[in-house]
């Protein structure tokens, strides 16, 4: 249901209240979205299935206990994944598959990437 026009209007006049009263948060409020934080979780559920794969190959044939573990880890990611897609939904799948195609899959983690190796690059 769209809104009427005042709603739209006390809406903008909310908007630019907080703008000129918080900036920053304003700023932080508009660049986050759930699309943001639903990719990064989707990302990690990746990284920790492959960890629990790593973690049930290693350790099943010596501990069964162990391996279990590792399988308890995958499903764990799994659902994480299927949560975090959900949370998504088709709008946010479309656009994060465009900009996989656009960008090609190595460009997907370069923030990622440059992160970590701002993060421990040794000062001298």
């Amino acid at each position: 249901m769209p809104l009427s026009e005042h709603e739209q209007k006390v809406l903008q006049e909310l908007e630019q209240a907080l703008y000129r009263q918080d900036p920053a948060f304003a700023h932080r409020v508009k660049s986050k979205n759930v699309y943001r934080y639903a990719g990064r979780y989707l990302k990690l559920s990746v990284v920790g299935f492959v960890g629990g794969l790593a973690v049930m190959l290693a350790f099943f044939t010596t501990s069964v206990a162990a391996g279990f573990v590792g399988v308890l880890i995958m499903f764990a990611s799994l659902v994480m994944f299927w949560t975090n897609l959900r949370r998504m939904g088709k709008a946010g799948w479309e656009d994060v598959s465009r900009s996989l195609r656009t960008d090609g899959i190595g460009n997907a983690f370069q923030g990622t990437r440059t992160r970590l190796r701002d993060r421990f690059r040794r000062k001298h």
